[in-house]
């Protein structure tokens, strides 16, 4: 058996592991407890962030998506292909 250790952390902090246990539990359709929450994010950690992994992070509005479009449709005017 492993040995165990208690940690505190704030309600805000337990609301957050208990999220991303819920999302974890949905993605594997079984339960997932705290410290399994807390192992795929220390697993995280240690791999790296993929880009795949941020996917859906930034909550944009549809002004702000319009004006990247707008940024990159400009920018796609500049380019020029060499001859």
């Amino acid at each position: 058996m492993t040995e165990s250790k208690s940690i505190k952390v704030s309600k805000e902090t337990y609301a957050e592991l208990s999220e991303i246990a819920g999302e974890l539990q949905l993605k594997l359709k079984r339960p997932v407890s705290i410290e399994e929450a807390i192992k795929q994010l220390t697993k995280r950690r240690k791999k790296g962030v993929k880009i795949s992994d941020l996917a859906g992070s930034w909550k944009m509005t549809d002004r702000e998506a319009e004006e990247i479009k707008a940024s990159i449709d400009e920018a796609w005017k500049k380019w020029k292909i060499p001859e």
